[in-house]
């Protein structure tokens, strides 16, 4: 039985089956709390996939813009699912869950090259569920994040970490510097970017991450 309370998924990786080309529509899942599908004219057959998780007190939507230029630069399909209202891990896990059933049978992706995202708050469970799903998530890309929580993780997914020396929100030294040493301490491969700033996602930095996903690691040097 999976235990979406503890951050896994019943996913299982499959080849995606639907069709090419570009688009911006609802996922038609969520009723009210519901997400976005958002194919850029860039993406080819066999794009890859970002889910794409939000801020505190956000939507799918609303926080997509620090991603928007890097995705239709590179061709990414984004998937950013609204998260459930005022409820804990385990329903956003399983509405998770039915965003990926659902998306791979809609577009045409290389589901080998899935990661999972997010800023904020997003970025922190981005990190918890991807660790959680190595077998499903490739890569993580955590943009100022808060914390880590994994009950048991699974695979060994890469992960980039962004955050700014100077963020007021969630305060670098208690949050990314603290638990990166750790990552690394226990195995992963993380590639960690400060840059002077604050709870922002500088497009720089964003389209970093998604050019380090991209290029399975080889672009820029790691700090810290």
């Amino acid at each position: 039985m999976v235990e979406h309370g503890r951050g896994r998924l019943g996913f299982r990786l499959r080849a995606a089956s639907g069709a090419a080309g570009g688009r911006d529509e609802p996922l038609g899942l969520g009723g009210n709390r519901d997400g976005v599908l958002y194919v850029p004219d860039t993406a080819g057959p066999g794009a890859p996939i970002l889910i794409f998780l939000h801020g505190a007190t956000g939507s799918g939507r609303a926080h997509l813009r620090p991603v928007l230029g890097a995705v239709d630069r590179y061709g990414v399909i984004l998937v950013a699912p609204d998260s459930r209202s005022g409820a804990t891990f385990g329903p956003d896990v399983t509405f998770l869950e039915q965003v990926l059933e659902a998306v791979v049978d809609r577009v045409d992706a290389d589901t080998s090259r899935l990661a999972v995202g997010g800023v904020s708050d997003g970025a922190s469970y981005a990190l918890s569920i991807g660790l959680s799903n190595g077998d499903v998530f490739s890569t993580v890309i955590a943009y100022s994040p808060g914390f880590v929580a994994v009950h048991e993780a699974e695979g060994r997914p890469r992960i980039f970490v962004s955050h700014g020396t100077e963020d007021p929100i969630l305060p670098i030294d208690s949050c990314s510097r603290a638990f990166v040493p750790a990552l690394r301490g226990a195995g992963y491969e993380v590639h960690f970017r400060e840059f002077a700033g604050g709870h922002t996602v500088p497009p720089a930095v964003a389209d970093e991450g998604i050019r380090w996903w991209l290029d399975d690691g080889t672009s820029g040097e790691p700090v810290g």
